[in-house]
Parts: structure tokens; sequence; C-alpha cells
């Protein structure tokens, strides 16, 4: 089961240079980065519904929705932030660059998230090995970028 899930995360991000090629090209043809970006949540959206379809699930309860706090419903906007970002930073910057600042952001958000146990992280302290990763990744980024 580790396997299966170590497997789905590498897929998932060899999947993220691959989306921002494909979105980046298609800004080409649909006149600029938000569009791409919206495109891109439209397919994802249908494809979500097809999926829950399939399932014989529907599509997410109303009162389940009407009860949740307001953060919950931000998610899509971080993603649809980042499918746009990632569309703008692609053509200009590489692909190696965009992923390496993006991962970089993504490790010093989730180090936060889970030192302080926030939004369901289990509680994992920063500590020494944690800065020294967070060191050795920066200076991947130095190098992939320079």
């Amino acid at each position: 089961m580790q396997y299966l899930l170590l497997a789905l995360a590498l897929t998932a991000g060899m999947f993220m240079p691959i989306q921002a090629g494909i979105n980046s090209k298609l800004a080409g043809m649909v006149d600029g980065a938000i569009p791409a970006a919206f495109v891109s949540f439209l397919v994802g959206t249908l494809a979500l519904a097809a999926i829950l379809a399939v399932m014989g699930q529907g599509v997410p309860v109303a009162t389940a929705l009407k009860t949740s706090p307001w953060w919950y419903w931000i998610g899509g906007t971080m993603g649809a932030f980042f499918v746009t970002a990632t569309v703008i930073l692609a053509p200009r910057i590489g692909g190696g660059a965009m992923i390496a600042l993006t991962l970089a952001g993504q490790v010093a958000a989730s180090m936060a998230l889970d030192h302080f146990g926030l939004l369901g992280f289990p509680h994992i302290a920063f500590d020494g090995k944690r800065l020294a990763g967070s060191i050795l990744l920066l200076a991947g980024v130095y190098l992939i970028r320079y």
C-alpha cells in the first residue's frame, strides 16, 4: 500500500510540469493565462463529474456545503491561482525552475502546516533535519535556475 501511495505522489508530481506546458500552449490559443486556466478547470470538473457518475455518486450534498466553514471553499481558488501562475511561468522561466520554485514554496508551507498541526496535518516539529533539508532544497533551486 505504501508503494502505491509513493507512486501516486510521484505521478502527481510528474503531471505538474506537463499540465503547465499543455496549459501554456492552450493560453496561446485562447488569448491568455486566465482563459486557459478556466478551460483547464472546466475540463477537470467535467472529468470529475464523469468519475462521480461512474462511481454512482452524485455531486456533494448542498446541505453539507452550506454548513461548512467559508474557508473550506477557497481550495479551488488556490488551485486556480497555481494553474494560472504556472501558465505564466512555464514559458518564461522554464519547467525546471518553475517546478523547483513552486516545490520550494510547497515545502515551506507544508513544514509550517506540519509544525503547527494546521488544517488536519499531523504535528511534526520543525527541527535541524528539516532545516538542513530546506537549505539543500534552496540550493537545488538555485542550481536549477542559475
